[in-house]
Parts: structure tokens; C-alpha cells; sequence
């Protein structure tokens, strides 16, 4: 194989990472930002111990990728860009529970992750 074939598999993939990413956050960068500093926000998710759950720290992240170009993006945005996807994909199929979707921890939940399901 030669060294071309590795670089253009590398750039397929970065490319699909980053548009599985895109299809994914459903919300902007400004809209995430709001939602962050929201109490309900800041409630929901796994925490450790008294700190920020995993969920709004990695919001913080998207926040920050989305405003990167798509040039700047180094592997580690990379691995986190797939990490939102993974999180978003399952947290969707397992659906909310019997509450108000709208106001669920559910919807809140992926809403740290930068993706409102109450969106088209």
C-alpha cells in the first residue's frame, strides 16, 4: 500500500468525523453557550463529586469547536468530535422517560452535548 492510500483513508475519515459531528449538534454555538449557563443546565449529567458534570464540560468543548475552522482541528478535537457522536447516537435511542420530553433530564442531558431533540 502506498503512503497516499493511508493519508486520503485518514482524511475520509477525518471528513466523515466531522460531518457526523455537524449532524449531530443540532444546536449553534451561541444557542449551547445560553444553554450552558442555564441552573437546569448545570443540574443534569454525571458529576464528580461537587464539580461540573461530564456532559457540560464537554458542551464547553463543543462551544469551542464550533468555532474552530475545520483545518485548526488537531486529533484530540477529533476524538472528542466522536466521542459527541457515540454519546448523542445512544442517549437518542434509549428516548426520555416517562416525563415531558420537553422538560425532561432526558432533553436536557443531550442538550449539554449540543444536540435538542425537540428540534427538526
Amino acid at each position: 500500500m502506498s503512503k497516499h492510500a493511508g493519508t486520503n483513508e485518514h482524511d475520509a475519515a477525518r471528513r466523515q468525523t466531522i460531518a457526523d459531528f455537524k449532524d449531530a449538534v443540532n444546536m449553534t454555538a451561541s444557542q449551547l453557550e445560553k444553554w450552558l449557563d442555564s441552573e437546569d443546565s448545570k443540574r443534569v449529567g454525571q458529576k464528580h463529586g461537587n464539580g461540573e458534570s461530564v456532559g457540560h464540560h464537554s458542551g464547553r468543548r463543543i462551544i469551542d469547536l464550533l468555532h474552530r475552522r475545520v483545518q485548526d482541528l488537531n486529533e484530540d478535537d477529533l476524538a472528542h468530535m466522536r466521542k459527541v457522536v457515540g454519546y448523542i447516537h445512544r442517549h437518542m435511542a434509549q428516548g426520555p422517560s416517562k416525563s415531558d420530553p420537553a422538560t425532561s433530564d432526558w432533553r436536557y442531558s443531550l442538550m449539554n452535548w449540543g444536540h435538542d431533540p425537540q428540534k427538526d
